[in-house]
């Protein structure tokens, strides 16, 4: 069974269960079945179901810049690895078994899509449709926030460069193949899995908060429980699993915190509870706007033109990969579009060691992977193998064929000792993407400036910084949004 039926079944199983079970308090709250169709016209959640399909094709279009940018784009793994070493290594060897992988697998991958999904229909479901607003958006707008994280500081997962830490999300055949084909394997800052049920409980409090009360006093703290204790565990997970950096989860925090407020703070305006849209726009005012937050996005832009200068200078120099014996690790080619190739490079900066290196279609990739254990099984692929000997750079043959993704397997033999560093360099032909990944950068820019802005603006006003209120409706100013 795919992944996408293991999916829907969760959906159509799970979803009747929480629903019913989180509102066994509040029963009067809930929307009749037979109103559901009604309720989602009145209430436009139509729109909802377009702004997921929206950051579908948003993903999508991320997805395939990720890879062809990292020549002027780089990576800052060996930064994050020099600020908190091998600590997450400590954690996978110290809780590691099968039993424990199998569950945080399963959670890694279904429970955090079901969470995002089920959460939408629990508050649609139970009258909330303010909070169903938010939680849309959350999954939508956090997202967008961290595409320039995502693009323009890539870190690799802590398996590829802490030599002897397992690829356990990737090891197993059936998830190999699913997350070889949906994911770069360098999107770690921040961490989603953080960011996106952070933004939720980040709006249930701000939501609750300016209603004035708390949310032990909230007739929805059961479900708010349920979400905050699945954010404990997808930390955990995300770390065990050989996925992300102890770093990715303060940043995945600030991505969801940043989400959280802007949208906290847009919704009622997008709802028209305080009069039209756009109503207090004045010339003045959205001249204001445009400065404040066209400095902030200046600066950001800037860091982003900044970054890439110091990567294009040094990213020869740093390595990619790190191995120890008897490590086999991976790297993603993605899928070509017409017209395109990928030509892979590699480099053994080791002055002792070779390394053999195969390019293999990602399907023959899993079927070389040990259902037991885990992990490719390298005696089964060696022989088409190319060995890289110390200081040598090896250019393979371009990729050109299209509806494949590949994989680079990389991998240092048994009898070597210590840790032996490459450099990977995979170019792809076709248009530059540099300039498409800066324009796909600039919502989150601006949702960062228009998030200090707003902040600033409440607090001369001196109001809380948790106040929704549109400018315009503000007793003690006159000032537009």
């Amino acid at each position: 069974m795919s992944p996408y039926w293991v999916m829907m079944g969760l959906i159509f199983f799970l979803t009747p269960i929480i629903c019913w079970l989180f509102s066994r308090n509040h029963t009067e709250s809930r929307v009749p079945l037979k109103r559901t169709f009604a309720e989602m016209w009145d209430k436009k959640y139509y729109l909802h179901v377009a702004g997921y399909l929206a950051i579908f094709i948003w993903k999508k279009v991320t997805d395939g810049l990720n890879e062809p940018i990292k020549t002027s784009t780089g990576h800052y793994t060996d930064w994050v690895h020099g600020l908190e070493g091998e600590l997450v290594f400590w954690v996978q060897n110290t809780f590691q078994n099968v039993v424990f992988t199998d569950i945080l697998n399963f959670h890694y991958l279904f429970i955090y899509l079901f969470l995002i999904y089920v959460t939408t229909i629990y508050y649609m479901y139970t009258g909330e449709r303010d909070l169903t607003d938010k939680v849309t958006l959350n999954y939508l707008l956090i997202y967008a926030l961290a595409v320039p994280y995502y693009l323009f500081f890539n870190v690799e997962v802590t398996s590829s460069y802490i030599p002897g830490m397992e690829a356990l999300l990737y090891e197993d055949p059936w998830y190999g193949y699913f997350y070889g084909s949906h994911d770069p394997l360098d999107n770690c800052v921040p961490s989603l899995h953080i960011a996106i049920p952070f933004g939720i409980l980040a709006l249930n409090w701000l939501h609750v908060r300016e209603k004035g009360i708390s949310i032990k006093e909230w007739k929805h703290r059961r479900y708010h429980q349920f979400i905050f204790w699945n954010t404990v565990l997808f930390a955990f997970a995300i770390l065990y699993l050989g996925i992300h950096w102890i770093i990715d989860i303060p940043l995945g925090i600030f991505v969801g915190g940043i989400g959280a407020l802007f949208i906290h703070h847009v919704q009622p305006r997008l709802r028209n509870d305080f009069g039209a849209t756009f109503k207090g726009f004045t010339k003045g005012k959205t001249g204001q706007h445009a400065v404040v937050e066209g400095i902030i996005v200046l600066l950001l832009f800037s860091t982003l033109l900044g970054s890439m200068a110091y990567q294009e200078e040094t990213m020869d120099e740093r390595a990619s990969m790190r191995l120890g014996p008897g490590d086999s690790n991976i790297d993603i080619i993605q899928e070509l579009v017409p017209g395109q190739e990928a030509i892979f490079t590699l480099t053994n900066m080791d002055d002792q060691y070779p390394v053999e290196v195969l390019i293999i279609e990602l399907e023959n990739a899993t079927l070389a992977m040990d259902e037991d254990d885990g992990g490719i099984i390298w005696s089964e692929i060696a022989d088409d193998a190319v060995s890289v000997a110390p200081g040598e750079t090896h250019r393979f043959e371009p990729i050109d064929t299209l509806d494949f993704w590949y994989l680079a397997v990389v991998h240092l033999n048994d009898s070597a000792d210590g840790v032996v560093s490459v450099h990977i360099l995979v170019e792809y032909t076709g248009e530059d993407l540099v300039t498409k990944s800066l324009l796909m950068s600039l919502p989150s820019l601006w949702m960062t400036g228009w998030v200090i802005h707003r902040l600033v603006r409440l607090n001369m006003d001196g109001r809380t910084w948790i106040d929704s209120t549109p400018s315009h409706a503000w007793d003690a100013s006159d000032e537009s949004e």
